[in-house]
């Protein structure tokens, strides 16, 4: 039986949240032919991100009902619009219903948890929105990704790729995902060296977190009210 891994697509998203753990992924199913990947959205119209590329779905939601896992990217100001988009909501409570991993990359767990899904649960996102999850009834964690139960959830952009060679791991085993690895030759070696996480100015970083919380939910007052109360 065909083991569908639904990538969840909408207007704004940060295009590697998607793009990295899809190409891990993608490479799972070319290796183990039992698994397809697809990238669902509300229809097949290419969506803008922050960046000049477009992305388009390869199926719409009507179309993927039941996946085996989902994965929905992060962002900023679209992102955070989206944790008040019903249509998408909704599809993500159905398909998380049956749905084996429920995951997500940077802030895109802050849409899980207005969909419902991260309530006593541990989470982790973006490091400059991570105290947003307790909103939502989660506790929040400071690791490169986390599970708890079915919810995968990876921190900032590029903690998706890492997160997805650790499902390939628990779907098809270690030598796989590290084919994988190869494969795709994810080998960081960022020239500046490792971030020095102690250098991350939370308190600078607050205001403009909170102003694009303003600009993306200016029409959803009960929301933003939770979030920055």
């Amino acid at each position: 039986m065909t083991k569908t891994l639904a990538f969840v697509l909408y207007p704004g998203i940060t295009p590697l949240d998607l793009v990295g753990p899809l190409q891990v992924l993608s490479a799972l199913a070319q290796i183990d032919t039992s698994f397809e990947v697809v990238v669902v959205g509300q229809d097949l119209t290419p969506q803008d991100t922050d960046t000049p590329l477009k992305l388009t779905p390869s199926h719409t939601f009507r179309q993927v009902t039941v996946p085996f896992a989902l994965i929905v990217p992060g962002g900023t100001e679209p992102t955070f619009a989206a944790m008040a988009d019903e249509p998408l909501l909704s599809w993500i409570r159905k398909a998380a219903q049956t749905a084996e991993v429920v995951g997500s990359v940077c802030t895109g767990s802050l849409i899980l948890g207005a969909a419902g899904l991260l309530d006593g649960r541990q989470a982790t996102t973006h490091w400059g929105f991570r105290d947003l999850l307790a909103k939502f009834g989660a506790t929040p964690v400071a690791e490169r990704w986390v599970q708890d139960g079915p919810v995968l959830t990876a921190a900032g952009v590029s903690a998706g790729i890492d997160m997805a060679l650790h499902l390939v791991e628990r779907l098809a085993g270690e030598q796989t995902a590290r084919t994988v690895q190869l494969f795709i030759e994810y080998d960081p070696q960022p020239p500046l060296g490792g971030i020095d996480w102690q250098s991350a100015d939370l308190d600078f970083f607050k205001p403009h977190a909170r102003a694009m919380l303003e600009s993306a939910l200016a029409d959803h007052p009960a929301l933003l009210t939770r979030l920055t109360a």
